[in-house]
């Protein structure tokens, strides 16, 4: 059995407002700074003294700098995977939220993640199938526990699969900016151990 500790990446300044997506320049805030600093000293008191932990994250700033207080906390250094990158959003990707509602292709997403996608953009099964196949991976090689520092809807993604869920249940989880959701994994399988956990209060 292997432990696998989803973290969300911390708060920025878009969050709420603009769907970011892989739009370049999305850096935490100071808020989402602090986040990290506090999630990666509670990681280093729940795994102190444990030998081979990994740390994967997503490509985008705003993980990378949630990733790096971790790395420092825990002797670590980030693996860059993109299996665990944002939803690639296509042309919605940076629009203000306000500016999409009405639509009513975004009106379908938010309905119907299962079988929606966004306009140029990849479907959700496409990344639950992406994220879903690192955790396989995880799950054969066992070993010791692997953080990965991804995003809400990535992860979301992987929880329901897990879970036995389908796509368009995604809004019945929360996962919250710097919050950690826990995994157990085997090969063929696994279960989860906890949802939006906020270690940084």
């Amino acid at each position: 059995m292997r432990r696998v500790l989803f973290l969300r990446h911390g708060s920025h300044d878009r969050l709420g407002r603009i769907l970011c997506g892989r739009m370049p320049g999305v850096s935490l805030s100071e808020a989402g700074h602090v986040e990290a600093r506090a999630v990666a000293e509670a990681l280093a008191r729940r795994f102190a003294g444990e030998r081979g932990l990994r740390l994967l994250s997503s490509p985008q700033p705003r993980t990378r700098e949630t990733a790096a207080p971790l790395e420092k906390a825990l002797g670590l250094s980030a693996e860059i995977v993109p299996d665990l990158d944002e939803i690639a959003f296509g042309d919605w990707t940076g629009k203000p939220f306000a500016e999409l509602e009405g639509d009513p292709v975004w009106t379908a997403w938010n309905r119907q993640r299962g079988s929606a996608c966004p306009p140029g953009g990849e479907s959700m099964g496409a990344v639950q199938a992406r994220v879903g196949g690192l955790l396989d991976r995880l799950a054969a090689e066992e070993g010791a526990p692997v953080i990965l520092v991804s995003h809400g809807d990535p992860i979301r993604a992987a929880l329901l699969g897990v879970l036995g869920l389908p796509l368009d249940a995604y809004d019945r989880i929360v996962v919250a900016p710097a919050s950690c959701s826990e995994l157990d994994l085997w090969p063929g399988g696994g279960r989860v151990v906890s949802i939006n956990e906020r270690l940084a209060g």
